[in-house]
């Protein structure tokens, strides 16, 4: 007779067999969540939920025109835009804030929109609002495409969050067909993303529109880190000589922010270079004209050709703005070898740059060799009397020569440089410093143990090599010749650079 169990042993089986069924549910929970979670358990495996929420997040609009417009491989595309980017000039303009290029396939215009995005190397730019024509859809007002990224063969660009903010605005819709087939914005992203990197797109295709009313909207959505693109072409199919005639009008008139000139100009995206015409004016900017082709210059025939443009917008000076100082400088030598005293200026007939405060330099050359150059980094005074002033510190205080003679006036070749403010550029490794550094772009301050020494962006011609440009520099103030390596302060600043006429 089996005995009867008692109560201690009964509440041992009880717990026991709460145990098993709590562990059952364990397993077959955990086997659940694994099987549906399987990359949180794979060692060597990506985590695919996250990337697969990412892709359905993702809202691209694919290339339209690679392989035609342009190579729709990676590398070659890459080549190609090297190789335009090389034959163009960086014509170093301070503060570019807007560019016209055109957008026709790249061998036909791909020469002349390089010289526009050549301006862009080294800028710290995060945004690009890019306004361009339709040519597939008839619009009336802007269309700004609400996706997620633009793609090209070199890559994803975010779109700006801006967008959802501009497509708030009167005149601003969210129209997929006029982009769908649209060139005029693609073929500009492959240089942008050559030049920049990574940065943010606004991408608005516009139609029948006032270009005023979309510049007031536009203007409240700019900042120092954003670029506005106006995509256009010239004149279309006229014989080459007809061509050049016509567009002298639109070269003539868009650089000089000739609104009125500029409306009845012959181009595709008149409107998108109106728009940026308005913002340039709202904003004090200076237009100034790049390079100018045809098709018939690159890869077509005389006989029906389409015209190229690459016009830049940037803070700075105008040409006779630069012409005065060149004068002013010219003069203030002439006055003190004849023992007269500094120009008499007149602040009333000035322009606001020319008496605002700026760090300037004046380069004193003779025969092609260096006579004289002093200036000052940071702003201290107008610009016109740095401007007088260190003209005649170049010519009798640069202690590297004897005091110029007066005999040797009439030989003597003068360089301008306005400079921008310096900024510290901050990195952590010496070869960071380097891979920032953009030769013929940054002039360059170096601090090290209470030293200073700085060189003008110029100076990159006759010191291409970074690591021998910063050791040269650590040697102009006494310092080792490795001071760069440990432990100096880099700031670079640019500079609006113009020179006498031959």
């Amino acid at each position: 007779m089996a005995k009867k169990k008692s109560s201690k042993n009964k509440e041992a089986d009880w717990r026991m067999d709460a145990i098993l069924v709590l562990g059952l549910i364990f397993v077959v929970f955990a086997g659940v969540y694994i099987f549906t979670h399987p990359g949180k358990f794979a060692s060597n495996r990506e985590p695919e939920v996250s990337k697969t929420l990412n892709a359905e997040n993702m809202v691209v609009r694919k290339p339209a025109v690679a392989g035609s417009f342009y190579p729709a491989d990676k590398e070659q595309l890459s080549a190609m835009i090297s190789e335009f980017l090389g034959e163009a000039e960086d014509v170093r303009l301070p503060n570019v804030k807007g560019l016209i290029a055109p957008h026709a396939g790249y061998v036909y215009s791909g020469p002349t929109a390089a010289w526009s995005f050549k301006q862009l190397v080294g800028r710290d730019i995060q945004t690009v609002v890019i306004i361009a024509p339709s040519h597939h859809v008839k619009l009336s007002g802007a269309s700004v495409l609400d996706v997620t990224h633009f793609e090209t063969p070199l890559g994803l660009i975010p779109v700006s969050a801006k967008v959802q903010d501009l497509l708030s605005e009167d005149g601003f819709a969210n129209i997929p067909a006029a982009h769908s087939q649209e060139h005029s914005i693609e073929v500009e992203l492959p240089f942008l993303q050559f030049v920049l990197g990574d940065f943010e797109l606004v991408p608005i295709v516009v139609g029948r529109a006032d270009p005023k009313a979309l510049a007031g909207v536009l203007s409240k959505y700019l900042d120092d880190s954003t670029l506005v693109v106006a995509s256009t072409d010239l004149s279309h199919y006229k014989p080459y000589a007809d061509a050049v005639e016509t567009d002298k009008k639109f070269i003539e008139t868009v650089p000089a922010l000739d609104v009125d000139g500029a409306s009845n100009c012959e181009a595709c995206g008149i409107i998108p270079v109106l728009t940026l015409m308005h913002l340039a004016q709202d904003a004090g900017w200076v237009g100034r004209l790049l390079d100018y082709t045809n098709s018939g210059d690159t890869a077509g025939d005389k006989n029906q050709v389409v015209g190229y443009a690459s016009v830049a917008f940037y803070d700075g000076l105008n040409e006779s703005e630069e012409e005065y100082l060149l004068a002013l400088a010219r003069e203030t030598l002439e006055k003190h070898y004849n023992g007269g005293t500094k120009p008499q200026v007149d602040e009333a007939g000035l322009t606001p740059r020319l008496k605002a405060k700026s760090g300037c330099f004046v380069t004193l050359n003779k025969h092609g060799s260096l006579r004289g150059c002093i200036g000052h980094i940071l702003p201290q005074v107008p610009l016109y009397e740095c401007v007088m002033e260190n003209a005649l510190n170049a010519a009798l205080h640069d202690g590297r020569f004897q005091p110029v003679t007066q005999d040797e006036l009439g030989e003597l070749h003068i360089d301008i440089s306005m400079l921008t403010t310096p900024k510290k550029m901050e990195f952590g490794t010496s070869d960071e410093l380097l891979r920032k550094l953009v030769p013929g772009r940054d002039g360059v301050v170096l601090n090290y143990l209470g030293r200073t020494s700085t060189y003008l962006p110029q100076v990159w011609g006759q010191i291409p090599g970074k690591e021998q440009f910063l050791s040269s520099l650590c040697q102009k103030q006494g310092s080792r010749a490795d001071c760069w390596k440990v432990g100096a302060e880099v700031e670079v600043y640019g500079a609006q650079v113009f020179a006498e006429k031959e």
